[in-house]
């Protein structure tokens, strides 16, 4: 009798699992379910890691901070982390603030923060400024990113030295048909007023500045953890097709976030998208 209320007990337990609802899967490429762990073990291996977010998804945001403090555990200061959502121009003010020769008010009110900096940002500056870490602003100056989206790269001509200084050496190697910029195009039919043959360009000079920051940090023997929106890195395009470029044969493992209405198992078309997927679900909760 005993034996058979323990058997009936864990068929309740295993119910109870079966019925649950997950918060996030992780798979890799292929589609096979993965452990947090697994994916892990291989990012330490890696020279450069990048997690391509979903700018207002918890799970993503949570995870960053996670792998942040893991990675910290092993490579200590060897660690390096970078965000595109940070500009070149501003790293002045966020290693005064690291290095805590300025307040976190001033860092606030002149370092042009995204928004959702303090519920989802914050949290990562903060631990590198606990642990003496450095973060690498990374991305071009959203004003210049703004001159190509409306001139083309002839509009980054005429700018002064310095502010060149702040972008990936120019000209920059563009090709259009790399598919994450041929998809911004292909949209069907007639583009709207406002997508032009600039709109891929615009995204290109962030991918390549991004690109041309990370290769000047990123070495054999250390990790550099850059956080970017998902489209910025998966299927080894944008930033990685140009650090490729800048700095070939560095060891890269691809982190990237999908939504889905079912996340038992990985849908056919976000196979290859990265190393690993997490998938979170689509009606999950925002930051924002």
């Amino acid at each position: 009798m005993k034996k058979i209320l323990l058997f009936l007990s864990f068929l309740v337990v295993l119910t109870a699992f079966k019925n649950d609802k997950p918060a996030y899967y992780f798979y890799n490429s292929k589609g096979k379910k993965v452990k947090y762990k697994d994916v892990l073990k291989k990012a330490l291996k890696a020279d450069v890691v990048f997690f391509g977010e979903s700018h207002n998804d918890p799970i993503a945001h949570w995870m960053e901070y996670e792998f942040t403090k893991d990675f910290y555990k092993s490579k200590r200061e060897n660690l390096i982390l970078g965000a595109e959502m940070f500009e070149r121009d501003n790293q002045l003010i966020l290693d005064e603030y690291l290095t805590g020769k300025i307040s976190e008010k001033s860092f606030n009110s002149e370092a042009r923060l995204w928004n959702n900096y303090k519920t989802d940002y914050k949290p990562l500056v903060e631990f590198a400024k606990d642990k003496h870490l450095k973060f690498i602003a990374t991305n071009i100056p959203r004003r210049y990113a703004s001159i190509v989206y409306k001139k083309g790269f002839e509009g980054l001509d005429d700018l002064f030295p310095e502010s060149k200084s702040y972008i990936a050496p120019l000209p920059i190697d563009y090709d259009p048909d790399v598919p994450c910029y041929k998809n911004m195009l292909n949209m069907g039919g007639q583009l709207p007023a406002h997508i032009t043959q600039n709109f891929p360009k615009a995204q290109a000079i962030k991918d390549a500045t991004m690109a041309y920051s990370i290769a000047g940090y990123a070495e054999k023997g250390k990790l550099f953890f850059h956080y970017n929106g998902s489209y910025h890195s998966d299927n080894y395009e944008g930033i990685i097709w140009y650090l490729n470029k800048y700095k070939p044969g560095l060891k890269i493992v691809t982190i990237t976030t999908v939504e889905q209405s079912d996340i038992k198992s990985l849908d056919s078309t976000n196979f290859d998208k990265a190393d690993f997927i997490l998938v979170v679900p689509e009606d999950m909760t925002r930051t924002y």
